[in-house]
Protein backbone atom coordinates (compact mmCIF):
# COMPACT_ATOMS: atom_id res chain seq x y z
CA UNK A 1 0.00 0.00 0.00
CA UNK A 2 1.47 3.36 -1.05
CA UNK A 3 1.40 6.73 0.61
CA UNK A 4 -1.73 8.88 0.52
CA UNK A 5 -1.40 12.38 -0.95
CA UNK A 6 -4.08 14.97 -0.12
CA UNK A 7 -3.62 18.36 -1.87
CA UNK A 8 -4.09 21.35 0.45
CA UNK A 9 -3.97 24.22 -2.07
CA UNK A 10 -4.57 24.63 -5.82
CA UNK A 11 -0.87 25.27 -6.45
CA UNK A 12 1.28 24.30 -3.48
CA UNK A 13 1.14 21.93 -0.53
CA UNK A 14 -0.11 18.40 0.15
CA UNK A 15 -0.52 16.25 3.25
CA UNK A 16 1.21 12.87 3.21
CA UNK A 17 -0.03 9.93 5.30
CA UNK A 18 0.52 6.20 5.19
CA UNK A 19 4.20 6.39 6.13
CA UNK A 20 6.13 6.18 9.41
CA UNK A 21 9.34 8.22 9.23
CA UNK A 22 10.68 6.56 12.38
CA UNK A 23 11.27 3.44 10.25
CA UNK A 24 13.54 2.97 7.22
CA UNK A 25 11.80 4.24 4.07
CA UNK A 26 11.83 1.67 1.23
CA UNK A 27 13.10 2.92 -2.16
CA UNK A 28 9.69 2.54 -3.80
CA UNK A 29 8.03 4.59 -1.05
CA UNK A 30 10.69 7.27 -1.25
CA UNK A 31 10.10 7.48 -5.02
CA UNK A 32 6.44 8.26 -4.28
CA UNK A 33 7.46 10.95 -1.77
CA UNK A 34 9.89 12.50 -4.24
CA UNK A 35 7.25 12.52 -7.00
CA UNK A 36 4.79 14.23 -4.64
CA UNK A 37 7.40 16.84 -3.73
CA UNK A 38 8.13 17.54 -7.40
CA UNK A 39 4.41 18.08 -8.00
CA UNK A 40 3.26 19.89 -4.85
CA UNK A 41 6.55 21.56 -3.70
CA UNK A 42 5.52 21.44 -0.01
CA UNK A 43 4.68 18.21 1.84
CA UNK A 44 3.19 17.99 5.34
CA UNK A 45 3.73 14.74 7.28
CA UNK A 46 1.50 14.90 10.39
CA UNK A 47 2.06 12.93 13.59
CA UNK A 48 5.73 12.11 13.00
CA UNK A 49 7.44 12.36 16.44
CA UNK A 50 10.91 11.73 15.04
CA UNK A 51 14.25 12.07 16.79
CA UNK A 52 17.07 14.25 15.49
CA UNK A 53 18.84 11.17 14.14
CA UNK A 54 15.71 9.90 12.40
CA UNK A 55 15.28 13.30 10.76
CA UNK A 56 18.88 13.25 9.55
CA UNK A 57 18.52 9.73 8.13
CA UNK A 58 15.34 10.60 6.22
CA UNK A 59 16.77 13.91 4.99
CA UNK A 60 19.86 12.21 3.54
CA UNK A 61 17.64 10.28 1.14
CA UNK A 62 17.25 13.57 -0.77
CA UNK A 63 21.00 14.30 -0.92
CA UNK A 64 23.94 15.64 1.09
CA UNK A 65 23.10 17.79 4.10
CA UNK A 66 24.35 21.29 4.74
CA UNK A 67 25.94 22.05 8.08
CA UNK A 68 24.64 25.03 10.00
CA UNK A 69 27.12 27.92 10.41
CA UNK A 70 27.47 29.83 13.67
CA UNK A 71 25.98 33.04 12.26
CA UNK A 72 25.74 35.01 15.48
CA UNK A 73 28.89 33.85 17.23
CA UNK A 74 27.14 31.77 19.89
CA UNK A 75 29.58 29.34 21.44
CA UNK A 76 27.08 26.85 22.94
CA UNK A 77 24.56 24.91 20.90
CA UNK A 78 21.47 23.14 22.21
CA UNK A 79 21.16 20.36 19.62
CA UNK A 80 24.86 19.50 19.23
CA UNK A 81 24.43 18.30 15.64
CA UNK A 82 25.68 20.63 12.91
CA UNK A 83 23.40 18.94 10.38
CA UNK A 84 20.40 20.36 12.27
CA UNK A 85 19.70 24.10 12.41
CA UNK A 86 18.04 25.18 15.65
CA UNK A 87 15.12 27.33 14.47
CA UNK A 88 13.86 27.95 18.00
CA UNK A 89 13.77 30.66 20.63
CA UNK A 90 15.52 28.44 23.18
CA UNK A 91 19.02 28.90 24.54
CA UNK A 92 21.63 26.20 25.14
CA UNK A 93 19.91 25.27 28.42
CA UNK A 94 16.47 25.01 26.80
CA UNK A 95 15.16 28.29 28.27
CA UNK A 96 13.31 30.97 26.31
CA UNK A 97 15.86 33.53 25.12
CA UNK A 98 15.94 37.13 26.27
CA UNK A 99 14.91 39.77 23.76
CA UNK A 100 18.51 40.86 23.14
CA UNK A 101 19.90 37.38 22.40
CA UNK A 102 21.88 37.52 19.14
CA UNK A 103 20.53 34.22 17.84
CA UNK A 104 16.94 35.29 18.48
CA UNK A 105 17.56 38.56 16.64
CA UNK A 106 19.16 36.68 13.74
CA UNK A 107 16.31 34.16 13.51
CA UNK A 108 13.73 36.95 13.28
CA UNK A 109 15.06 37.46 9.76
CA UNK A 110 13.20 34.25 8.87
CA UNK A 111 10.01 36.33 8.96
CA UNK A 112 11.07 37.84 5.62
CA UNK A 113 10.13 35.98 2.43
CA UNK A 114 13.18 33.91 1.57
CA UNK A 115 14.59 30.78 -0.03
CA UNK A 116 16.92 28.77 2.19
CA UNK A 117 20.61 29.03 1.35
CA UNK A 118 20.20 31.05 -1.85
CA UNK A 119 23.16 32.99 -0.41
CA UNK A 120 25.37 29.91 -0.83
CA UNK A 121 27.11 29.37 -4.16
CA UNK A 122 25.46 25.94 -4.32
CA UNK A 123 22.06 26.64 -2.73
CA UNK A 124 19.53 24.29 -1.17
CA UNK A 125 17.52 21.59 -2.90
CA UNK A 126 14.98 21.21 -0.09
CA UNK A 127 14.48 21.79 3.62
CA UNK A 128 12.83 19.64 6.29
CA UNK A 129 11.45 21.24 9.46
CA UNK A 130 10.11 19.27 12.43
CA UNK A 131 7.91 20.72 15.18
CA UNK A 132 8.78 19.70 18.76
CA UNK A 133 7.03 22.58 20.56
CA UNK A 134 4.71 25.22 19.11
CA UNK A 135 3.31 28.46 20.56
CA UNK A 136 -0.43 28.70 21.31
CA UNK A 137 -0.85 31.43 18.69
CA UNK A 138 1.26 32.68 15.78
CA UNK A 139 4.42 31.10 14.45
CA UNK A 140 2.82 29.75 11.26
CA UNK A 141 4.88 29.27 8.10
CA UNK A 142 3.72 30.52 4.70
CA UNK A 143 4.88 29.05 1.39
CA UNK A 144 4.68 30.71 -2.04
CA UNK A 145 4.73 28.69 -5.27
CA UNK A 146 7.18 30.40 -7.61
CA UNK A 147 6.27 28.17 -10.57
CA UNK A 148 2.65 29.27 -10.47
CA UNK A 149 3.79 32.87 -10.04
CA UNK A 150 6.05 32.61 -13.10
CA UNK A 151 3.22 31.10 -15.15
CA UNK A 152 1.02 34.08 -14.25
CA UNK A 153 3.52 36.70 -15.46
CA UNK A 154 2.86 38.51 -18.73
CA UNK A 155 4.85 37.37 -21.74
CA UNK A 156 6.56 40.76 -21.82
CA UNK A 157 7.70 40.36 -18.20
CA UNK A 158 8.97 36.85 -18.89
CA UNK A 159 11.08 38.19 -21.76
CA UNK A 160 12.44 40.96 -19.49
CA UNK A 161 13.53 38.42 -16.87
CA UNK A 162 15.14 35.97 -19.28
CA UNK A 163 18.82 35.56 -18.40
CA UNK A 164 18.87 38.02 -15.50
CA UNK A 165 21.15 37.18 -12.56
CA UNK A 166 20.76 38.52 -9.02
CA UNK A 167 23.38 38.76 -6.29
CA UNK A 168 22.36 37.07 -3.03
CA UNK A 169 23.84 37.67 0.43
CA UNK A 170 22.86 36.71 3.98
CA UNK A 171 24.29 40.04 5.11
CA UNK A 172 21.87 41.89 2.81
CA UNK A 173 18.75 40.18 4.10
CA UNK A 174 19.66 40.48 7.77
CA UNK A 175 20.50 44.18 7.35
CA UNK A 176 16.81 44.65 6.52
CA UNK A 177 15.94 43.62 10.08
CA UNK A 178 18.77 45.64 11.62
CA UNK A 179 20.96 42.62 12.42
CA UNK A 180 24.66 43.23 11.71
CA UNK A 181 26.44 41.36 14.55
CA UNK A 182 27.63 38.40 12.52
CA UNK A 183 30.34 36.02 13.58
CA UNK A 184 33.37 37.59 11.79
CA UNK A 185 34.06 34.33 9.97
CA UNK A 186 30.68 34.44 8.18
CA UNK A 187 31.66 37.28 5.85
CA UNK A 188 34.63 35.20 4.68
CA UNK A 189 32.72 31.90 4.51
CA UNK A 190 29.62 33.27 2.76
CA UNK A 191 30.50 36.05 0.30
CA UNK A 192 27.77 37.35 -2.08
CA UNK A 193 26.91 34.88 -4.87
CA UNK A 194 25.08 35.02 -8.26
CA UNK A 195 21.79 33.19 -8.74
CA UNK A 196 19.66 33.23 -11.88
CA UNK A 197 16.23 34.91 -11.56
CA UNK A 198 14.33 32.38 -13.70
CA UNK A 199 15.32 28.74 -13.55
CA UNK A 200 13.93 25.44 -14.78
CA UNK A 201 12.81 23.28 -11.86
CA UNK A 202 14.58 19.92 -12.37
CA UNK A 203 11.85 17.82 -10.76
CA UNK A 204 8.98 19.03 -12.92
CA UNK A 205 10.57 20.71 -15.94
CA UNK A 206 8.55 23.85 -15.22
CA UNK A 207 9.97 27.38 -15.26
CA UNK A 208 10.17 29.04 -11.85
CA UNK A 209 11.17 32.36 -10.37
CA UNK A 210 14.07 32.16 -7.94
CA UNK A 211 13.65 34.89 -5.34
CA UNK A 212 14.54 35.66 -1.74
CA UNK A 213 15.04 38.51 0.71
CA UNK A 214 18.71 37.57 0.28
CA UNK A 215 18.61 38.94 -3.30
CA UNK A 216 20.38 42.30 -3.19
CA UNK A 217 20.33 43.56 -6.78
CA UNK A 218 20.39 42.55 -10.45
CA UNK A 219 23.93 42.15 -11.74
CA UNK A 220 24.62 44.63 -14.55
CA UNK A 221 21.68 46.90 -13.64
CA UNK A 222 21.72 50.11 -11.55
CA UNK A 223 21.33 48.91 -7.96
CA UNK A 224 18.09 50.73 -7.13
CA UNK A 225 16.46 49.70 -10.40
CA UNK A 226 17.31 46.07 -9.74
CA UNK A 227 16.00 46.24 -6.19
CA UNK A 228 12.71 47.67 -7.40
CA UNK A 229 12.37 44.73 -9.79
CA UNK A 230 13.14 42.20 -7.04
CA UNK A 231 10.61 43.84 -4.69
CA UNK A 232 8.02 43.88 -7.47
CA UNK A 233 8.52 40.18 -8.19
CA UNK A 234 8.38 39.17 -4.51
CA UNK A 235 5.15 41.15 -4.05
CA UNK A 236 3.67 39.51 -7.14
CA UNK A 237 4.73 35.98 -6.15
CA UNK A 238 3.33 36.24 -2.61
CA UNK A 239 -0.24 37.15 -3.56
CA UNK A 240 -2.77 34.99 -1.68
CA UNK A 241 -3.56 32.79 -4.69
CA UNK A 242 0.04 31.51 -4.71
CA UNK A 243 0.43 31.02 -0.93
CA UNK A 244 -0.32 28.16 1.47
CA UNK A 245 -0.15 28.90 5.21
CA UNK A 246 0.72 26.02 7.54
CA UNK A 247 -0.44 26.06 11.16
CA UNK A 248 1.98 23.86 13.04
CA UNK A 249 1.10 20.94 15.29
CA UNK A 250 3.59 19.09 17.49
CA UNK A 251 4.92 16.16 15.47
CA UNK A 252 4.55 17.80 12.06
CA UNK A 253 7.41 17.34 9.61
CA UNK A 254 7.24 19.66 6.61
CA UNK A 255 9.43 19.40 3.51
CA UNK A 256 9.63 22.16 0.92
CA UNK A 257 11.45 22.42 -2.38
CA UNK A 258 13.72 25.48 -2.18
CA UNK A 259 14.20 25.46 -5.95
CA UNK A 260 10.63 26.62 -6.64
CA UNK A 261 9.24 28.13 -3.42
CA UNK A 262 9.73 30.97 -0.98
CA UNK A 263 8.61 30.86 2.63
CA UNK A 264 8.44 32.98 5.75
CA UNK A 265 7.71 32.43 9.44
CA UNK A 266 4.97 34.48 11.04
CA UNK A 267 5.34 36.44 14.26
CA UNK A 268 4.66 35.02 17.71
CA UNK A 269 5.53 36.11 21.25
CA UNK A 270 9.13 34.88 21.04
CA UNK A 271 10.25 36.18 24.44
CA UNK A 272 7.49 34.32 26.33
CA UNK A 273 6.18 31.35 24.33
CA UNK A 274 8.32 28.33 23.53
CA UNK A 275 8.81 27.31 19.89
CA UNK A 276 11.15 24.38 19.20
CA UNK A 277 11.67 23.75 15.46
CA UNK A 278 14.55 21.79 13.94
CA UNK A 279 15.61 22.06 10.30
CA UNK A 280 17.75 19.94 8.05
CA UNK A 281 18.71 21.37 4.67
CA UNK A 282 19.66 19.31 1.64
CA UNK A 283 22.21 20.84 -0.72
CA UNK A 284 21.49 21.17 -4.44
CA UNK A 285 23.93 19.80 -7.01
CA UNK A 286 25.11 22.97 -8.74
CA UNK A 287 24.89 26.76 -8.78
CA UNK A 288 21.66 27.92 -10.46
CA UNK A 289 23.48 30.04 -13.08
CA UNK A 290 25.70 27.13 -14.08
CA UNK A 291 22.69 24.80 -14.27
CA UNK A 292 20.77 27.08 -16.62
CA UNK A 293 23.78 27.77 -18.83
CA UNK A 294 24.44 24.05 -19.08
CA UNK A 295 20.80 23.46 -19.98
CA UNK A 296 20.95 26.10 -22.71
CA UNK A 297 24.14 24.65 -24.20
CA UNK A 298 22.46 21.23 -24.47
CA UNK A 299 19.33 22.66 -26.10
Amino acid sequence: MGIRVEPLHPHVGAEITGIDLRRPVPPETFAEVEAALNKHAVLIFPAQPITNQQQIVFSRLFGPLETSPDYAGSQKTRLRRREIADISNLDSEGRVMSGDDKRLLFNRGNQLWHTDSSFRYVPARCSLLSAHEVPPTGGETEFADLRAAYDALSEAKKRELDGLVAEHSIMHSRAKTGFTEFNPDIRRQLPPVPQIVVRTHPGSGRKSLYLASHASHIIGWPVEEGRRLIDELIAFATQPQFVYQHRWRVGDLVIWDDRCTMHRGREYDDTKCRRDMRRTTVSDEINSVERERGRESRA
